[in-house]
Order: C-alpha cells, then structure tokens, then sequence
C-alpha cells in the first residue's frame, strides 16, 4: 500500500533542501506512519490500520468507531483496505 494514513489522509509531501548558499535540491516530507492493531468493540473483532501519529491522537479523542466513521466519509478509508485480523 502507498504511504497514507487511513484516518487523517496525510501523505508525503514534495519539498526543497536548501543549503546555505540558497541552493535548492528537491526532497520528500514523508508521514510519521506505522502499522497498528486496534480492537473494534462494535464488530468485535481485531483490526490492523496504517495509521500517522495525527491520526492516533485522532482516535484516542474521538474513538476508534466514530474516527472509522469520519475518514470513511471523507474518502480516506475503504473497508476493502482494512485487514480484519481474528
């Protein structure tokens, strides 16, 4: 899978390094992403998300179900993509 976060739909960003005589190299901003497992109570099973640091203070305020439910309708999170683990 690409670099995004399922809850917030961060991705990596295109930049510039510039040195100190202004000279300006291209670079890429990548997302602080990793791999974590989360238990959904309302299905009651163990899912797996590619999730940012963003996106897991997300869901520590909201809740998993309800940060589920907002990234579903802003068309960052597919349920195709989510790994249902048992």
């Amino acid at each position: 899978m690409s670099k995004i976060c399922q809850i917030t739909g961060k991705k990596a960003m295109i930049g510039n390094n510039v040195s100190h005589s202004k000279r300006r190299t291209k670079r890429k901003f990548n997302v602080n992403l990793f791999s974590k497992k989360f238990y959904w109570v309302e299905q009651d099973c163990w899912i797996a998300l590619t999730i940012s640091a963003a996106g897991l203070r997300d869901i520590n305020r909201k809740g998993l179900n309800a940060a589920m439910k907002d990234a579903a309708a802003a068309g960052y999170l597919r349920m195709e993509d989510v790994l249902i683990l048992n």
